[in-house]
């Protein structure tokens, strides 16, 4: 028998293949199924930090899958790898944190609503909405260095619509949610948003992003450094990462809400393969621990409230 080939068409809720050969009905485990909402770690520690996870999701279901052009390897890709479980020590000593499950292919948390390349949406014209969707990294990736174009057919803007109130936006409300409970608990809060990056010569090993000072007090980033470099770890600020939409919505040191994006350096902590935990992942691990309590001990100082 020869190949199917065709397209996709979204018909009264279910999806029909269109091919050349006829008319397909699509088998069941590639109909439309929502995107998982985040998982919500509540905080139990005497802390007021929460952590943020917004790129380490891997629930991939079939229909994305299916648009991929290069599979499922094109897709994983553009995970932070096992980020999700590097906070471990920390939620287990009672740090909060809110984890998205559903993968960045499908939306990007870290992304606004309104940063769109208009290719991967049918029917829509312009020009790329910011620097990351020029670059091919929007609210929903295009493309990538090493495979290109991601996907095989444009969605419409319903499809969209759907995946940001399935996994953005309640990504965002548990986030917003958490830490009006920690202002009204302790008066103040600190978002530690928790990133992967791969590895660069002559880049530090951590990059603290604070949107070169909007998003936290100034204090805020020299302690995180200063604890990073103890722990002997090499620590920037704001090159070449400053912080994304997460730190950037969150973010309002004004009113006592600090948001700070932590990025570690991928080979300090993953295997060659670049998938699994190498040598370093308890290291990386124990310093998310130390970053979370150390920071959040240091906001809750006198000094520090008299500070604000």
């Amino acid at each position: 028998m020869r190949p199917t080939h065709g397209i996709f068409q979204r018909v009264r809720g279910t999806y029909t293949l269109l091919s050349f050969y006829g008319t397909h009905r699509v088998p069941a485990e590639l109909e439309r199924s929502p995107l998982p909402p985040p998982i919500l770690r509540e905080p139990r520690a005497a802390v007021p930090v929460l952590l943020s996870v917004p790129h380490s999701g891997r629930d991939y279901p079939n229909w994305l899958v299916a648009n991929a052009a290069g599979g499922l390897a094109a897709l994983e890709g553009l995970e932070d790898p096992l980020v999700d479980r590097l906070v471990w020590r920390a939620v287990a000593g009672g740090i909060g944190a809110v984890i998205a499950r559903a993968p960045r292919a499908a939306i990007d948390c870290n992304r606004a609503a309104d940063e769109i390349d208009p290719s991967v949406i049918a029917g829509a014209g312009g020009e790329p909405v910011g620097k990351r969707a020029k670059g091919g990294l929007g609210i929903v990736p295009s493309r990538s260095a090493p495979h290109g174009r991601l996907w095989r057919r444009p969605i419409d803007q319903a499809e969209l619509d759907r995946r940001v109130a399935e996994a953005h936006e309640s990504f965002h409300a548990a986030i917003g949610e958490q830490l009006d409970r920690l202002v009204a608990r302790h008066g103040q809060a600190l978002l530690l948003d928790c990133h992967s990056m791969p590895r660069r010569n002559g880049q530090a090993q951590i990059v603290l992003g604070d949107r070169h000072g909007g998003s936290a007090a100034s204090w805020v980033a020299a302690e995180a450094a200063r604890i990073c470099r103890a722990e002997g770890w090499t620590a920037a600020l704001n090159d070449p990462y400053a912080g994304g939409h997460v730190v950037e919505r969150h973010g309002r040191p004004e009113r006592g809400v600090h948001a700070l994006q932590v990025e570690v350096d991928r080979s300090c902590y993953l295997a060659r393969d670049g998938r699994s935990p190498g040598a370093g992942f308890d290291r990386a691990a124990r310093l998310f621990e130390r970053l979370a309590i150390g920071l959040g001990e240091a906001l809750a100082s006198p000094e520090a409230i008299a500070a604000e």
